[in-house]
């Protein structure tokens, strides 16, 4: 009895082991020109607080899975005061193989005189297309505002395809 706890007892590190050492670490950068969409109507119940929804492009560097980032896409909704920020929203990455990522995120940030000074979010792939089709994955992103009303981004996080590691090349 006790060599077979033994085994099931090694058995399950082994799996810990593989399981832990299966994750890739990814690292992305960029930025993000100000919302060619944006709109925003007032809570109606202190001066400054409003709901906005908003859609733009960025520009990505970095690599899943060998391939190479090539533009970024967003749309969110958020809530801001005057000082705070809370968004939520979905962000696609398109690789240079045509591939996409869809990521869900979720952050909060400071804001002064209505731009975003920084923020800070939290995602998890959602899906993607072709290679990524089986990616599961999470990270956090931190962004600072730009004067042109912009961000800039940088992301780090681990992802993995089907149980195993993604190989880069």
């Amino acid at each position: 009895m006790g060599l077979r706890i033994l085994c099931v007892s090694a058995a399950a590190v082994a799996l810990a082991v593989v399981t832990a050492s299966a994750q890739t670490k990814t690292t992305m950068s960029g930025k993000c020109n100000k919302a060619d969409v944006q709109q925003s109507i007032p809570a109606g119940d202190l001066q400054g607080h409003v709901f906005m929804l908003a859609q733009g492009k960025c520009t990505v560097t970095g690599d899943v899975s060998g391939a190479a980032g090539k533009e970024g896409a967003y749309s969110s909704h958020s809530e801001a005061t005057p000082t705070h920020l809370k968004e939520w929203g979905v962000y696609t990455v398109t690789f240079d193989n045509g591939d996409k990522i869809y990521y869900n995120y979720q952050g909060v940030g400071t804001m002064k005189d209505g731009a975003l000074q920084s923020e800070t979010n939290k995602y998890q792939i959602a899906s993607g297309t072709g290679k990524m089709k089986d990616l599961k994955g999470s990270g956090g992103c931190k962004l600072t505002g730009t004067s042109d009303g912009g961000v800039d981004y940088s992301c780090s996080g681990e992802y993995t395809s089907g149980g195993a590691a993604m190989a880069k090349p």
